[in-house]
Order: structure tokens, then C-alpha cells, then sequence
């Protein structure tokens, strides 16, 4: 790429990003979203969090993988069943290291 081009894409996803952010403050509050919308957003935080675990907890080197040899997927799913039945972060964060970390060092 030339020096030109970087400069034009910098500049693009300046443009991209102001707008989207700035939407809803242009329409001021003429914009109201439908109700159908807004409960979609309102999942839109713990969709964006799957999308970016998940792939990082199953893909592996050899592709996704459920096996015992793929400490992170166990440790999370150690870390999720804590957090269900005790709501406790930092009892979920101690949890599932303590699980991956005893399957590195046992598997």
C-alpha cells in the first residue's frame, strides 16, 4: 500500500466510526428506536462476549476441539458452573484457573 492509500483508509475509518457513533446524538430525540430494537440491543453486550471467547475457548491448533487436552474449554465451563450457582466473579476467575491450570499439569 502506498502512503496515499493508508492515509485515505485511516481517514475512511475515522468517518466510519464518527457517524456510526454519533448517530443516535444527530437525530436528537426525534430518534426513537422501536421497541423490537431495543430489547435486541439489550442482548447485544453477552452476544458480543460469546463471539469473542468462544472461538478463543474451542479452536485449538487442530481445529475445534472438546477433548480433555483443551484446558481452557473445561476450565470456563468450571468457571461458568461457579458463577451459576454462586454469582461470585472472583470465585469464577479462581475457579476456572484452578481447573485449567490442575488439567496442564495432569493431562
Amino acid at each position: 500500500m502506498t502512503t496515499t492509500q493508508i492515509w485515505l483508509a485511516i481517514f475512511g475509518m475515522l468517518v466510519v466510526t464518527a457517524l456510526t457513533r454519533a448517530f443516535f446524538l444527530i437525530g436528537g430525540e426525534r430518534t426513537v428506536l422501536p421497541e423490537r430494537v431495543q430489547r435486541a440491543l439489550r442482548c447485544a453486550p453477552a452476544a458480543a462476549l460469546v463471539a469473542v471467547v468462544l472461538p478463543d475457548v474451542l479452536v485449538t491448533s487442530g481445529g475445534i476441539s472438546f477433548g480433555t487436552a483443551n484446558h481452557a474449554f473445561y476450565g470456563t465451563l468450571a468457571g461458568l458452573a461457579w458463577f451459576l450457582w454462586r454469582r461470585s466473579m472472583l470465585g469464577t476467575i479462581v475457579v476456572g484457573m484452578l481447573v485449567f491450570t490442575a488439567m496442564r499439569f495432569l493431562v
